[in-house]
């Protein structure tokens, strides 16, 4: 069969082979066993109904099997034989092209070059997945093959619910992922209801189709690393031979070292999984590999000496790391974590002392004693960042969690006040108000010609539009503007491309509309083929986050989940291609509430109008409840907002006088 036809066939109605479990694929870890036996005859219930009852007697001993042996039910047999990655539109079966660049979009993210366990369908962040099985990836790939404009998809968590009548303006595709009653966002609720088949953890762009490797991170961390060495810099002295010591080179932290090396810094980043290492030194985001933590010191003492810009994966784990270099009095400038503390019992954050091999059967097998050395590491792991700090070290969370676990662990990682953490988030201290606020925030795009020349083309139209926006720029934003354009016209040079042909920068929604319609000025021309937008999750609007996105909110609403639904709401009557809601994405289940989009340019007018609408609200919907939080940067953002769209009037908070509170 040809790849249409596969695509068209969706579940075959002959069953194909078992297939081969490939050890040399990086796996998801086995899951905890934590259903009852009537638990789990329900979700071999769940998985069979989608067969007919003529394939149960073979599926269900193996179905069983992989129940057992790995926590869940992947059903391996029906994973396709064709490679997995992001192929040109016009390669793709059916009847409407936003469908097919949906289908393009959930390819990228199963490509092996992007997905962190693509034989699982987890895209990032240990358990961010795309589908819980190849069941429902088959069936959803056959009905947007199928889908006219005037049809809508729904998906609940991977499951494909069906095809329902629409129209052309509505979404393509409608997305939820995880979202659970309340009282059922415990971590132990994932893994049973995701164990039953009924549930499961998208991430933010992972069950979103929106991933477009480590290069959606990449990004942010430069500018995050960038402006804590200004943060910390004297005499606006730049990064040049200072130290950054971080973890994790997964699907999104792998993007560290790359940004280290853009920022110009010296970077030593651990990682325990000696695949997740591999990957990303092959791929040429870290340029060095050391596995001994003696050798790392004398490597990092000659970087310190040359003033290299060089990145450094330790092949081990991080706790290793503060530690000796406490003991060897190097002293590092930057420090941060980026491991996936939001999934710290199940692969996302690995114990010291024990070897990666170790740690995974103690994880499956005695995961009680696994959660005990995990707190036990996260005590040690925090007493070696205050030493450092306490030398002068500039420490902050980035949002995985890793303050919030080790609070939970009992580590001394609590402000003075017992409220809040030593240390700042990166959204509190770097992104929210030089970014967020102001309204500028991760806007991405994937040429889906899946020409090299089409994204040179996206990046030169980009640059060409920020250079003049620069020009007017209010003084208030004009690093933010420099610094992205810095980055855009470094982008080809840092060959930053993993799967599909993307590239992200961060803009307000005057940049992002700006270089929206430009891009589809160029389509309509025929200058470059069709174009997909979107954005990370992690961003000013589509987030309620209050360890991350709105930790810089301090009006008491940070526990609320009000922006984001508005958010996904509000988009999906605007124009967007297709809209997703996750609970739990980047800072752990029952954490946070997250949406995203996509949009598909294809040079038509009905184009241009819904990305004018859309964008404008998927900003300023953000900026205007950071304003009401009275967030002086949002104030000036959204006045700026009213001032340009007449129709856009909001409610302003008046500020109290403190002394009348004393």
């Amino acid at each position: 069969m040809t790849f249409q036809e596969q695509i068209q066939e969706g579940i075959p109605p002959v069953l194909p082979q078992p297939q081969v479990y490939d050890p040399a694929i990086n796996h998801a870890p086995k899951r905890k066993e934590i259903l009852t036996t009537e638990e789990k005859k329900l979700a071999l219930r769940n998985a069979l109904r989608y067969f007919e009852p003529k394939d149960h007697p073979e599926l269900i001993k193996e179905f069983s099997d992989e129940l057992e042996k790995y926590g869940r039910i992947y059903m391996y047999r029906l994973r396709p034989d064709y490679k997995m990655y992001a192929r040109p539109i016009s390669e793709y079966p059916g009847k409407s092209e936003q469908a097919k660049a949906i289908m393009l979009m959930i390819q990228n993210n199963l490509d092996y070059a992007v997905a962190q366990h693509p034989h699982e369908l987890i895209t990032y962040g240990g358990n961010g997945a795309v589908f819980q099985n190849w069941a429902q990836y088959r069936l959803t790939m056959k009905y947007l093959s199928e889908m006219t404009d005037e049809q809508t998809l729904t998906m609940y968590s991977g499951h494909p619910m069906g095809l329902f009548p629409s129209h052309p303006e509505a979404p393509r595709v409608v997305v939820t992922n995880g979202m659970m009653i309340p009282n059922y966002s415990q971590p132990d609720d994932w893994e049973k209801f995701n164990a039953l088949g009924v549930t499961q953890y998208g991430q933010m762009t992972a069950g979103s189709y929106m991933y477009i490797g480590p290069q959606g991170i990449v990004h942010g961390t430069t500018i995050t690393v960038l402006n804590g060495g200004r943060k910390i810099s004297k005499n606006g002295e730049g990064l040049e031979g200072k130290l950054f010591v971080t973890s994790g080179l997964g699907g999104m932290s792998g993007a560290q070292p790359k940004a280290g090396n853009i920022a110009g810094c010296i970077t030593v980043c651990a990682e325990v999984n000696p695949k997740a290492v591999h990957t990303r030194h092959s791929q040429g985001w870290v340029d060095e590999v050391v596995k001994d933590v003696d050798t790392l010191v004398k490597r990092v003492r000659e970087a310190k000496a040359a003033k290299e810009v060089v990145s450094i994966a330790y092949q081990g784990n991080i706790v290793d790391v503060w530690e000796k270099f406490d003991a060897e009095d190097i002293y590092i400038d930057l420090g941060s974590d980026q491991t996936s503390l939001h999934n710290p019992w199940a692969g996302g954050y690995y114990p010291v002392g024990l070897s990666f091999e170790e740690a995974n059967d103690m994880m499956a097998n005695n995961p009680e004693l696994f959660k005990e050395k995990i707190q036990e590491t996260l005590r040690r792991h925090a007493t070696a960042i205050n030493k450092h700090t306490a030398k002068g070290t500039y420490f902050f969370d980035y949002g995985n969690a890793f303050l919030l676990e080790a609070s939970r662990a009992g580590a001394d990682i609590m402000a003075e006040n017992g409220i809040d953490f030593k240390y700042p988030s990166y959204v509190q201290d770097i992104m929210g108000p030089m970014c967020f606020d102001y309204g500028f925030g991760p806007f991405r795009w994937v040429c889906a010609s899946g020409k090299p020349e089409d994204l040179a083309k996206t990046d030169a139209i980009a640059s060409k539009v920020l250079e003049e926006m620069a020009k007017t720029a209010p003084d208030e934003i004009k690093q933010q503007m420099q610094d992205n354009i810095k980055w855009i016209q470094g982008a080809q040079e840092n060959k930053l491309v993993v799967g599909s042909q993307a590239r992200i920068l961060y803009a307000d929604a005057e940049g992002r509309i700006a270089i929206a319609r430009a891009f589809n000025e160029a389509i309509a021309k025929g200058e470059i083929d069709t174009v997909i937008l979107g954005r990370d999750h992690h961003d000013v609007s589509g987030t309620d986050s209050p360890y991350r996105e709105t930790s810089n909110i301090y009006d008491g609403s940070r526990f609320t989940a009000d922006m984001a639904i508005h958010n996904v709401i509000g988009d999906s009557f605007r124009g967007a291609t297709w809209v997703s809601i996750h609970n739990g994405g980047g800072v752990g289940w029952g954490e946070v509430v997250n949406g995203g989009f996509g949009m598909v340019l294809d040079g038509s007018k009905e184009a241009s109008k819904r990305l004018e609408s859309m964008l404008f609200w998927d900003v300023n919907n953000g900026i205007s409840r950071r304003s009401w939080a009275r967030n002086d940067e949002a104030i000036f953002a959204i006045k700026r907002a009213m001032e340009s769209q007449p129709l856009l009037k909001v409610t302003l908070p008046n500020k109290v006088d403190d002394a009348l509170l004393s």
